[in-house]
């Protein structure tokens, strides 16, 4: 996807948040190379190194932190990164239970409240599939034709826009506004059924 874009370049853009899934070494240089930014979480056993000692590679979840780095990151080197290529660490407190470590390439950023604010995109990305999926039924394409099943993914969009746009205006989950609307129907076809049903 990535690649499209940046072929196409039909929608510009200056950073790519991703899921710690796809922080790879790999795609992190890619990006870098771009000369675009990234914001991935890492994994708490990813190896990194905040001393510059030679063997310090420890565990993310394992680094020392103070009130300062706590605030505005710190520089770290990942393990296997080429040469004295570096990012910068920040420790951002998702909820009560859930601390995040987020890398960015981004060295003059200083804010883990600006990464905090980065990665609720990225949640909103997330959130947006997850409805698309379970509300709307954009997986049930049976058509094989690929300009029909891009009719199919643009109207559970559309779908989705219309719940979303509902919810927003009653005050309501996009969950509930689909449960109510089920609900609605299942109550008049059991009042008023339009396919009567005859017992033999």
């Amino acid at each position: 996807m990535l690649q499209n874009l940046v072929y196409h370049k039909d929608i510009p853009f200056k950073a790519v948040l991703m899921d710690s899934w796809y922080a790879t070494n790999k795609l992190m240089l890619y990006i870098d190379d771009l000369g675009k930014y990234y914001y991935c979480p890492l994994k708490r056993n990813r190896l990194v190194d905040d001393t510059g000692e030679k063997n310090g590679y420890k565990k993310i979840e394992l680094l020392s932190w103070n009130e300062q780095e706590l605030q505005s990151g710190k520089i770290v080197k990942i393990k296997k990164f080429p040469g004295a290529k570096k990012v910068k660490l920040f420790r951002v407190t998702v909820s009560t239970d859930r601390t995040d470590f987020v890398a960015t390439n981004d060295l003059s950023q200083d804010s883990t409240d600006v990464i905090q604010k980065a990665c609720k995109i990225r949640w909103k990305v997330e959130e947006f599939h997850r409805e698309l999926k379970q509300l709307t039924g954009i997986e049930s394409c049976q058509c094989r034709k690929g300009c029909i099943q891009r009719n199919h993914i643009a109207c559970a969009m559309l779908v989705w826009l219309r719940l979303k746009n509902l919810a927003y205006y009653s005050g309501q989950t996009i969950y509930q506004i689909k449960h109510r609307l089920l609900s609605n129907y299942l109550v008049q076809q059991l009042k008023r059924p339009d396919v009567p049903m005859f017992i033999v």
